[in-house]
C-alpha cells in the first residue's frame, strides 16, 4: 500500500507535472530536489537504481544497485571491482542508471560514462560500513561461480575470526562514478500523457529538452 505522504505527493505531482522554468540550472541540483521527495515520503531503498551495462562484446547486463553518494561530478555505488559490472565498466566506459520511485509515479535516468573513484575514497566509505558487511566483501568473490551456500558461509566465519577490530577494504572491491552526459526527469500525468525533461551537456553548458511522452 501507498502510504499517506507518499500518496498525497503523487497525487500533487501528477496535477502539477513538469514545467521547464520551475526546472534547476543543472540535472544534479533537480536530482536532489526530488530525493529530498523521495525521503520525506519515507519510500523503502529511495537510493536504489538499475545500472545498465554492455561489455565489449556488446552483451548487455542489467541489476539493481545502491547509490552511496551524489555531487556535481555524478553518482556512486560500490561494488566487487571482479564483478561482471566491474569487468564491463572497464570494457566500456558507457552506462546507464534508473531511479523508480513507483508510489511518486516519477524516475530519474542518467546516461554517462564511469571512472573508479580514487582509493581513499573508497577506503573512507568502506570504514563507515557494518563489520558484517566489511567481511562479506572479503568472503565472497562477486560474480564467480561457487559450490554452495556452506562454502560461503565457512568462508565468512573464518575471515570474521581472523580480522581484529579493523577490517581492511579488500583489494578487488571500490566504487564507480557516473558523470552524466544526460538526464531525464519522467513524471507520471494521467492518462498516461506523461511529463519528460530531459538535461544534455553542449559545448559544457546543461540544456533542457522537453520529450513526448
Amino acid at each position: 500500500m501507498i502510504g499517506e505522504e507518499a500518496a498525497r505527493l503523487r497525487r500533487e505531482y501528477e496535477a502539477e507535472g513538469l514545467v521547464e522554468s520551475d526546472m534547476a540550472a543543472d540535472p544534479i541540483t533537480q536530482f536532489r530536489h526530488w530525493f529530498d521527495g523521495v525521503i520525506s515520503a519515507g519510500i523503502d531503498e529511495p537510493n536504489a537504481f538499475v545500472l545498465a551495462t554492455t561489455d565489449a562484446d556488446g552483451s548487455p547486463s542489467a541489476r539493481a544497485v545502491l547509490m552511496k553518494d551524489v555531487s556535481s561530478e555524478g553518482i556512486v555505488f560500490y561494488t566487487g571491482l571482479g564483478s561482471r559490472k566491474s569487468r564491463a565498466l572497464r570494457e566500456n566506459r558507457l552506462a546507464a542508471a534508473t531511479f523508480v520511485w513507483t508510489p511518486l509515479h516519477r524516475q530519474v535516468r542518467f546516461e554517462g560514462t564511469v571512472d573508479e573513484v580514487d582509493s581513499s575514497t573508497a577506503d573512507e566509505y568502506f570504514a563507515s560500513r557494518p563489520r558484517g558487511a566489511q567481511i562479506a566483501a572479503h568472503a565472497s568473490r562477486q560474480s564467480e561461480v561457487v559450490a554452495d551456500r556452506e562454502s560461503l558461509e565457512r568462508r565468512y566465519q573464518e575471515l570474521d575470526e581472523s580480522f581484529g577490530g579493523v577490517v581492511p577494504r579488500p583489494e578487488n572491491w571500490g566504487g564507480w562514478r557516473l558523470a552524466p552526459e544526460s538526464v531525464e526527469f519522467w513524471q507520471g500525468r494521467p492518462n498516461r500523457f506523461h511529463d519528460r525533461i530531459r538535461y544534455y551537456l553542449q559545448d559544457g553548458v546543461w540544456m533542457t529538452e522537453r520529450l513526448a511522452p
